[in-house]
Parts: structure tokens; sequence; C-alpha cells
């Protein structure tokens, strides 16, 4: 039999995964999809599918990958979709399918508890506060008897501590085979288990991080696969990018001074006046950073000409110059010490880096790329390529190595075309055979869409303050399970305040807004808020949370959206490639703008109906959707929900959701 035959058989409404799991119900849609996957792994062909929420996508590159014998690599958006993923989707269906074949997670450096580093941060005497010390003994205590090192792993630790760089590596401090603890080395460990698999799950930002010091050799993995799987790939080229470009911060630079000076002190102290070659350092990046004190926090300012807009050019030109030859002082002072440890070796190469950012930061910036500061706690200095088509069609796809190579790129949202080119063209894959499959949800039935037509424009001041408190209304016919997704954290700070003051008196409802505890916690307890003995809650959140939530049944039926989500027009990436469209004659706001706003909206969407059972009302806060002639666009790119006309149907649906879930 082909390997497609063989997927068909599994997804019979009679076959493997039907005796093997008795909630599984046979789709014609999963199906299709998981034979498209099958041709693609014979063919040695890339494939792009965007399977809407719902069709079971997971199943459907999974059981193909597992059936076709071939060493699989699968990458995910995010560290929780890798965990669910090798935890258990892919336990299931080995179990299910019988297939002897031996897996492995692997994530970035950044995961892994670093034994070298944990042995350094213990004489770290900036380490002051007690808590810090405190959670840095059960570190140490965890370190000694984990197997795989993940900091996942470790009870109690937040993911936000302060104490995670301290304690895990990047690829600039990492001592490689020179480490004392190379052979226990969590990081080498889980690369070894790596190699040694047949099915292996990374995630995006680690595969890309990997693509961008390929050609020195350092990633072994990609070679040795013959088909690359990409959940969640809407978020490919905003991801590649980053990696793809260069960066400078003064973070990065006083990491490197705070490990320099433990370094200097531990291991050759007298030799080189550390306090006084770090100190030189320290204050050319907080030079650098000064150029940029009157400049509001949050910002990202352009950077089209020699210096960065509102800067002044001769104080920027010093403070680069200066920090490139203060480094270069540096890693002269490090080559006097470089064979008493191993860990001058690696500063000395450091330190060579950052100064070699530093020059580049001086030079014009490239055409086909876009450059600018953001401005923070700390500066950071941004060089990015405008998309990833380039190095897709070259470094992958155009490659001889890699051209026996099937390539699946899969999300509930790639586009709101035919041709999916929101995702196709900036990934260089217009090429790639293409499939859309529906959901088999029916949103008709299930789903309602609300529009008002009454409230402030989106640009008016009034208009957070109106959206917070119909938010009140509209969530107490419920009792909770309400989530506001904001475009902005402006809006996202206005309208959580307002919330929990409304509710601060009465008590009624929890608010809940993202920042205020882990995103793992917030999620926790929204969900314990649809539970009995529990109060309800409403979450006001940004960003992340317009997708990879899933909050499936009773838990979420109303989601608010407080405006269309076009990217800000004056976002240096934004700019440029509207301007990029616009020199060959195209319409940055049909083609860009519109776009984005279309694929934003729908996974904002997707966050309300995740199940067959699930009810649920969208509400978008902002009339353009119902006023404006894109809209039209914009309604088509939404499931086919049924539209209310005014509030008190909105209120009428939402009293009959309440009462079917009690």
């Amino acid at each position: 039999m082909t390997l497609t035959a063989d997927v068909e058989a599994a997804f019979a409404a009679d076959g493997l995964l039907s005796r093997a799991a008795s909630h599984f119900v046979a789709r014609s849609g999963q199906t299709e999809m998981a034979i498209a996957v099958a041709r693609a792994i014979e063919n040695a062909e890339a494939l792009v599918v965007e399977a809407s929420t719902g069709v079971g996508k997971t199943f459907s590159y999974l059981v193909p990958a597992l059936l076709s014998g071939e060493r699989v690599l699968v990458s995910t958006a995010t560290k929780a979709l890798q965990d669910q993923l090798f935890g258990r989707d892919l336990p299931r269906l080995v179990e299910a399918l019988g297939v002897p074949v031996r897996t492995a997670l692997l994530k970035g450096r950044a995961s892994y508890v670093c034994l070298h580093r944990v042995g350094i941060a213990r004489q770290d005497s900036s380490i002051l506060d007690r808590s810090a010390l405190r959670a840095l003994a059960k570190i140490e205590q965890w370190a000694q008897t984990t197997h795989a090192g993940d900091l996942a792993e470790m009870p109690g630790l937040d993911e936000r501590s302060p104490l995670i760089p301290l304690i895990t590596s990047t690829r600039e401090n990492c001592l490689g085979s020179q480490c004392p603890q190379f052979r226990s080395c969590h990081v080498n460990l889980a690369r070894r288990e790596a190699l040694a698999a047949d099915v292996v799950v990374i995630n995006h930002h680690l595969f890309f991080a990997d693509l961008a010091v390929r050609e020195s050799g350092m990633a072994e993995l990609l070679p040795t696969v013959r088909v690359v799987i990409f959940d969640e790939a809407h978020q490919l080229n905003e991801t590649g990018v980053q990696f793809l470009g260069q960066h400078l911060s003064t973070g990065q630079l006083l990491d490197f001074c705070r490990d320099l000076l433990g370094a200097g002190l531990q291991f050759a102290r007298g030799l080189v006046d550390w306090q006084q070659t770090v100190g030189d350092c320290e204050r050319a990046a907080r030079d650098l950073r000064l150029c940029a004190d009157q400049s509001y926090r949050g910002t990202k300012l352009r950077w089209t000409g020699n210096t960065p807009e509102t800067l002044d050019s001769d104080s920027w030109g010093v403070s680069l110059d200066a920090l490139a030859s203060a480094l270069l002082r540096t890693g002269a002072a490090l080559d006097t010490v470089s064979e008493i440890a191993p860990d001058f070796v690696r500063l000395k190469e450091r330190a060579d880096l950052l100064a070699a950012r530093a020059a580049h930061f001086m030079e014009p910036c490239a055409p086909d790329c876009v450059r600018w500061v953001d401005v923070g706690t700390q500066l950071r200095l941004t060089q990015s390529p405008l998309t990833i088509a380039e190095a897709v069609k070259t470094r992958l796809l155009g490659t001889s190595a890699d051209s026996t190579k099937s390539w699946i790129f899969t999300s509930a949202t790639l586009g709101d075309d035919e041709a999916l080119s929101w995702f196709t063209q900036p990934c260089g894959l217009e090429g790639a055979r293409l499939l859309k499959v529906g959901s088999p949800f029916d949103y008709a039935q299930q789903a309602a869409l609300y529009v008002p037509q009454d409230f402030p424009k989106p640009s008016d001041p009034a208009h957070p303050a109106r959206v917070s408190q119909s938010v009140g209304v509209w969530a107490r016919q419920l009792g909770g399970r309400t989530m506001v997704l904001t475009t902005t954290l402006k809006a996202l700070r206005l309208i959580g305040d307002a919330l929990q003051a409304d509710f601060e008196a009465t008590g009624e409802l929890a608010v809940l807004v993202q920042g205020s505890m882990p995103k793992r916690r917030l999620i926790e307890r929204f969900l314990q808020g649809n539970a009995e003995g529990h109060q309800g809650c409403v979450m006001v959140a940004s960003s992340s949370f317009w997708e990879g939530i899933d909050l499936p049944g009773e838990a979420l039926q109303l989601v608010i959206i407080d405006k269309l989500p076009f990217p800000p027009p004056n976002d240096p990436m934004a700019e440029a490639r509207a301007k990029a469209l616009e020199a060959v004659g195209r319409s940055a706001f049909n083609d860009y703008f519109l776009p984005e706003a279309a694929v934003a909206l729908k996974q904002g969407a997707g966050r309300l109906i995740r199940r067959e059972t699930d009810q649920g009302v969208l509400v978008v806060c902002d009339n353009r959707l119902a006023t404006m002639g894109y809209g039209k666009r914009l309604l088509r790119a939404l499931p086919p929900m049924r539209r209310l006309g005014n509030e008190e149907d909105l209120l009428n649906q939402l009293k009959a959701i309440n009462a079917t879930a009690k």
C-alpha cells in the first residue's frame, strides 16, 4: 500500500484511530488534509494548508508523518504547544498507530538550566535580595536531580524571574566543549537525543536561530530530516525576520559586562584592571542610552539616514564609535588572559562580535532592510529584512541538499484570499501547493456577531471608556466568561482599570488583566471562574492572547474586540513594507494593512468557538466594520456567524446562552 492509502485507512470510521480513541470521529476535512500531507511527503514537495478551527490539523499532519517512516521535524509557534505535542499528542498517536519511533523535544538554550552558570551565579555579589537567594538555592538543589534540565519542569519558578538569565546560557556566553560541565550539559544532551530521534519537536524561534548559524556548521539537525512541518505557520515571517537581521542592545552590553567582571575577578584577579575595563564598556553603553533620553519609553525611532529620528547626529555617532572602541580594547585585554580559562576565550569572541555590530550600525542600512531603535529601559538597535522570502527560497527550498525534503506549512489563518498571499508571498512560497479546509463547526447556529453602531470613533479618546462601560453590562449577563481583546497596551490599561474600578465595589466578577500575573496563571484562574463556587471572570488582554489560547466549552462565551487590528502606521517595519509595495505600484492599504487586519481579526475571533457544542457571541466595537467599504472584506474573513442588529438582540442572545449554560 502507498502512504496515501495507509493514511486514508487510518482515518476511516473503523480505522486505527477509531479503535485507539473512543472520542475519535471521522471528519472529511481532517482526512482531506491528511491525504494532502501524505502526498506531499511522497512527492517531496511544499504544501501550504489553511485548516480552520475544528479540523483537527495536528492529527492530520502527525499521522502521515509517523506512518511515512521518515525522519520528521515538527516546529511549533510556542513552547507551550511544543509541550502539548510532545507530552500528549505524539505519545497517543504512536501507541494508536503502533509505530516504533523515538521522539525528542528540543528547545532553545534559555529553556535549560546551565550548570556552569548556576555555579557562577552562586558567587554573584549583585544578588542581594533574600528571596532571590532562596530561589537560587532551590534552583541549585533542583539542578542536581533533574534529568532534562527543562526549566518548565521546575515547580514554582516564575517564567519572568530575573534569575533565569543568570542560570541559563546564550549562544554568546556558552563555552561549548571547553566548559567544565560540558559532558553533563542539558542543552547538549537534548541535542544528542534529537539527533538520535525519528521525530523531533522544536519551535520556530529555535529553527531560525539554527538557520542563522547553519553556514558555520553548528546546525546538525535539519540536514538529517526528510519531512519538515510548521504548525501555527502564520507566525513564521515575523519570527524569521527577528533572527535574520542584526541586533545590538544596551542590555546585551550590560550582560557582557557582568559576565566579564565575574570571570575576571574569579579567574584572573589582578592580571587586568577589570573594574576599569568593565567601567569603560558600561560607560559607553550608558552614553549610547542617554542619546535617546528625551524619547518616550516604548517608542520606536525611525532610522532612515545616518542617525535615528529626533536624536543628535554628532552625539549618536560619537557614542557608537566610543562603544566600538571600548569593546575592541576589552577584546585586546582578554587576549592576554585567554589561556587561563575557557571563559575568557568566549568573552573575547563576544567582545569582537559586539564591536562588529556597533561598527555595522555606523554603516548605511542595506536597501532591502529596515532599521530602527526601540526605546525602553534599554536601547535596542535593530536592522531587519522585510520578509523571509529570500532566505526560504535560497537557504531552504532552493538548496540541493533540501530538494528531497517535504515542507508542510499549516495554520488556522494564512490569509484572506484564495492564493493565501498574505502568507505565501513574504515566506517565498508562491509555488507551493495550496489547500484550504473549512471548519466543521456550524457557526450560524453556534455563534453570533454584533457590531455596535453608536460607539465613538476608535480614534476618539472616549472610545475605551465606552467599551469598558458596555463590557460591564454584557459580562454581567453571563456572570463572567468574557474576554476583551485590545489592539494596544494603552487600551489594555484604560479598559482594565475601568473594569476593575467597576467591579471592585460589588465583587460580582473578577477582572483579570494581562501582565498582572503569569500568562499560565491567568488562564488557570479564568477557567476556575466557570467552576462552581468560584467568582466569574472577565479577562482583558492584548498581544499574545489574540491567538493560541484554547478555552473550550462554557469557559468563554463572549469575545469583545475593541477595534479593528490594523498595524500601527508609524511602526518602522509597517512603514517600510508599505513603501516597498508602493514603489512597485501596489496599494499599501489593500495589499498590506487590510490583509494584516483580516488575519488578526480572524485569529481573535477564533478564541470563541473551539468545539462542536460551543455557543458564543463576538462583539467588534468598531463600526467601520459595518460602514466602510473595506468592512465587507474583513467580514468575509470571519466565520459565517449570524448578525445581531442591536444591543437588545445582543442582551437577549447572552441571556439565552446563560440559561443554556446553567
